[in-house]
């Protein structure tokens, strides 16, 4: 469903990204773990046709993003959930996504009750939500054409643990009935709980991939990543 073959980004002299690749399968779910500057969030965005890589290249369904017809159904995306515009209702946010997606206005609804906001929420305007609403809502807008692979940055920033805990069984459930789910995170504990397979990153290395049990022998989850974060600063220094 997704790959990474090979991708490097540079900016400006400074590597970003380096040789990393690894796949996403359909009805699973890829935790893409590493700490805040690893690079996660150029990967997705390289994914997503928002930057180029310097080299190698990153498909879905085994083509670049922008030249899937109509990506927006097929890929479900939340990059950046500040990026929701401020001064418009939920359910207008996601009207207009349903009106460029020629979608029925039915699915508004529905994606709003999927990701557990009410009608008076749908209704304030997204300047007046918390993070986590915003987090809610666009998941609900990455959700609306109902997409084969869905790909998420950071998502659990601003939930609560009751949100949190929403979240893993809604993304157990897309993956369960055949979407590929992408989901980029530093949280290690949150990955863990809900990944079939985690993906390692630092210094925009890869550093590791695998089942949890895989990743995790010898040390547990957390120390294998510690000690491969450290290992990938050091090589850096």
């Amino acid at each position: 469903m997704i790959e990474f073959h090979c991708v490097s980004k540079t900016y400006k002299g400074v590597k970003a990204l380096d040789e990393v690749s690894f796949t996403v399968e359909a009805g699973s779910v890829t935790g893409f773990l590493g700490p805040n500057g690893a690079g996660k969030s150029t990967a997705l965005r390289i994914l997503t046709g928002l930057s180029r890589p310097t080299s190698g290249s990153a498909t879905v369904f085994g083509r670049p993003y922008a030249e899937l017809a109509c990506p927006g159904r097929r890929v479900g995306t939340l990059l950046d959930a500040s990026a929701l515009h401020p001064g418009r209702s939920g359910r207008e946010v996601l009207t207009l996504g349903a009106m460029i997606l020629g979608l029925p206005r039915s699915r508004v609804e529905e994606s709003l009750e999927l990701v557990g906001l009410t009608g008076k929420e749908g209704r304030r305007t997204v300047g007046g939500y918390s993070l986590g609403m915003r987090q809610r809502l666009g998941i609900a807008h990455a959700l609306l054409g109902r997409p084969e692979a869905l790909v998420l940055d950071e998502p659990a920033n601003g939930l609560d643990p009751q949100g949190i805990q929403w979240m893993r069984g809604l993304l157990r459930s897309l993956a369960d009935s055949g979407c590929a789910v992408l989901l980029s995170s530093h949280l290690l504990h949150e990955v863990e709980q809900v990944a079939d397979q985690i993906v390692m990153i630092g210094r925009g290395r890869l550093l590791a991939r695998g089942t949890v049990a895989e990743l995790a022998r010898g040390g547990g989850l957390e120390q294998t990543f510690l000690e491969l974060t450290a290992r990938a600063d050091r090589s850096a220094a």
